[in-house]
C-alpha cells in the first residue's frame, strides 16, 4: 500500500472512533481559564479559524522523522527557550540572542558528541504556564493567577487579571513575527557554521564558558577550512550555511489550539498548525481528560512531561493512547524528576517502555523539579541541581542500555540572574539584579553553554560505551 493510502486510511481511522478537534470539550480539562464573555471567546476562536497556519503539515513530518533518529539513538534532541514568553519582552534581539545561544549549544553538542543536533525552540507559542491555584492573595485580595500574556496581565489589578480572549489573537500575531524572524536567521545565513565566532555573545565571551566556545570555535574554522580545500563550502553544501529550527509549546489552552488544527491537504489528516511540536504537561496528562484527546488526534508530535507520581502503567497506557502505532518520531517522554529523585523514579519507568518494546524519546527537562524559593524571595532554581539531575538522566540510560535523547530546558539569551550558581557563580544576594522573568527563572546563556559542555561530554561516554559494547559483541 503506497505511503498516501495508508495516511487516508488512518485519516478514516480517526473519522470511524469518532475523533474531531472539538471532542476536548466534553471532557475533563484542567487549567483552563474561567473567561467571564464566553461570547468573546466564541468570537475570537472564530477568527483565529480564519488565519494562516503558523507552521505547516510538511514541517511537522520532517520533525517527527528527524525525532524518529533520536529514538534510534543516531541524533539529539536540544529543546530550549522562554519558560513564558511575554509581549513586554517582545524584540527582535532577543529572539535572536536566543537563537544564537542555542546555536552555540547546538555546535558543542555536534562536536562533542558527533551526533546530529535537533534544535527545537520553547518560542513563537510558549505564552500559556499552568498555575498549582486558580487564585492567589496578596495583602488579603485575592484575584485570579497570571496564567501567562496569552491568558491576563502580570499586574495585580481586578483588570489586568481578569482572562482577556483578544489576547489570544495578539499572542498568534506575535508567534508570527517570531517565527517570520526565526525562519529568515535559520535560512537566511545566520546559522552559517563560518559565523560561529560572531555567536559568542558579549556578557558571555569573557566567561569560562565564553572562552571554551571560542576554543572549540576555533577548531570549527580549521575543520571549515580544510573541507573549503577539498571543495565542500556554504555555495556547495547548503546545510553548512542553513538549518532547520523548529517551533514547540505546551498545547495548555485548547481554545486557542483548536482554532489552529487544520485538515492537511496533502494527506487529509489533522495537524495542529501552532507549531511543530506540542507537549502535554505533568498536570494535565489525565487519560480521561481533554488535553490527551486532543493531542491523540492531531499528527504533529508531541510530548508528554513525566513526573515523579506517573505511575508505570499509566505511562503505557498514555503510550498506548497518544502513539497506539508506535510510530518511531511521535512520542517524546520528558522526564522531570527531581535531582533527588531521578535515579530512583526513571529506571522502572525506562525499563517498562524497553521491556514493551516501544519506541519513544526519552528527554530530560531538568528545569521544573529543582525549583526552590530564596532566602531573599525569589523563586530560583540551583543550578547545580540542575546539572545533576541530567548526570542522573544519563546514568539510568546507561545503566538501562537505552538512549538518553535530548534535553528540554528553559532559557534566554538575556544576561539575566535567575538561576544560582554556575560558573558564573550568582548568588541568592544577585538573584535582584537582573531578575527579568514572568514565572519561572531561566538559564542564561553562559549557564546553557556549561549545560551544553556537560551534555557533550555525557554524549561522548555515551557513545564509547556502545562501541566498547559492539566490540566486545563482536569479539564473541
Amino acid at each position: 500500500m503506497s505511503a498516501l493510502a495508508n495516511q487516508a486510511v488512518s485519516a478514516s481511522d480517526d473519522a470511524r472512533q469518532g475523533w474531531s478537534p472539538d471532542g476536548w470539550r466534553s471532557l475533563p480539562v484542567m487549567q483552563t481559564p474561567a473567561y467571564p464573555d464566553q461570547e468573546a471567546l466564541a468570537r475570537v476562536e472564530q477568527t483565529l479559524r480564519n488565519y494562516p497556519p503558523l507552521v505547516f503539515a510538511g514541517e511537522a513530518r520532517k520533525l517527527k522523522a528527524d525525532l524518529a533518529a533520536v529514538a534510534a539513538g543516531k541524533a539529539f534532541l536540544l529543546q530550549g527557550g522562554d519558560c513564558a514568553e511575554s509581549f513586554a519582552e517582545f524584540h527582535p534581539n532577543n529572539i535572536r540572542d536566543t537563537f544564537r545561544v542555542l546555536l552555540q549549544m547546538s555546535v558543542a553538542l555536534t562536536f562533542g558528541a558527533a551526533l546530529p543536533v535537533i534544535k527545537v525552540g520553547r518560542m513563537a507559542g510558549q505564552f500559556a504556564k499552568p498555575r498549582s491555584a486558580d487564585t492567589e492573595t496578596i495583602d488579603g485580595v485575592e484575584l485570579p493567577s497570571y496564567r501567562g500574556d496569552i491568558v491576563n496581565g502580570i499586574e495585580f489589578d481586578p483588570a489586568a487579571r481578569t482572562p482577556d480572549p483578544e489576547r489570544l489573537v495578539r499572542a498568534y500575531n506575535q508567534s508570527a513575527a517570531t517565527l517570520n524572524l526565526l525562519r529568515a536567521f535559520a535560512q537566511g545565513g545566520f546559522a552559517d557554521l563560518h559565523k560561529v565566532h560572531s555567536w559568542n555573545l558579549r556578557f558571555v565571551a569573557g566567561s569560562p564558558q565564553g572562552e571554551r566556545y571560542e576554543e572549540l570555535a576555533s577548531r570549527i574554522d580549521e575543520a571549515m577550512a580544510f573541507m573549503a580545500a577539498c571543495g565542500l563550502t556554504a555555495e556547495t553544501v547548503p546545510q553548512l550555511r542553513e538549518t532547520d529550527f523548529y517551533t514547540s509549546h505546551e498545547a495548555l489552552l485548547l481554545h486557542y489550539e483548536q482554532a489552529l488544527t487544520r485538515v492537511d491537504s496533502l494527506t487529509d489528516e489533522w495537524y495542529d498548525t501552532s507549531a511543530h511540536f506540542l507537549w502535554i504537561g505533568d498536570r494535565t496528562r489525565q487519560l480521561d481528560g481533554g488535553h490527551v484527546d486532543f493531542l491523540a488526534g492531531v499528527k504533529n508530535p508531541i510530548g508528554v512531561k513525566c513526573g515523579p507520581s506517573l505511575q508505570v502503567d499509566e505511562l503505557l497506557r498514555l503510550i498506548d493512547r497518544l502513539n497506539p502505532n508506535d510510530e518511531p518520531g511521535r512520542l517524546t517522554l520528558i522526564s522531570r524528576m527531581g535531582h533527588d529523585k531521578v535515579e530512583d523514579r526513571l529506571p522502572t519507568l525506562v525499563r517498562a517502555v524497553a521491556r514493551e518494546g516501544r519506541s519513544v524519546v526519552w528527554a530530560c527537562d531538568p528545569m521544573h523539579g529543582n525549583t526552590i524559593k530564596s532566602g531573599s524571595g525569589f523563586k530560583t532554581r540551583p543550578f547545580d541541581r540542575i546539572l545533576k539531575e541530567v548526570q542522573g538522566f544519563f546514568a539510568v540510560h546507561r545503566a538501562e542500555g537505552t538512549h538518553a535523547g535530548g534535553v528540554h530546558f528553559e532559557m534566554t539569551g538575556q544576561d539575566v540572574t535567575e538561576c544560582i550558581g554556575g560558573a558564573q557563580a550568582i548568588s541568592e544576594e544577585r538573584l535582584g539584579d537582573r531578575y527579568h522573568t514572568h514565572c519561572d527563572p531561566r538559564l542564561n546563556a553562559s549557564q546553557a553553554l556549561e549545560l551544553a559542555f556537560l551534555i557533550a561530554a555525557e554524549l561522548k561516554a555515551e557513545r564509547a560505551s556502545r562501541d566498547e559494547s559492539a566490540q566486545r559483541a563482536a569479539g564473541a
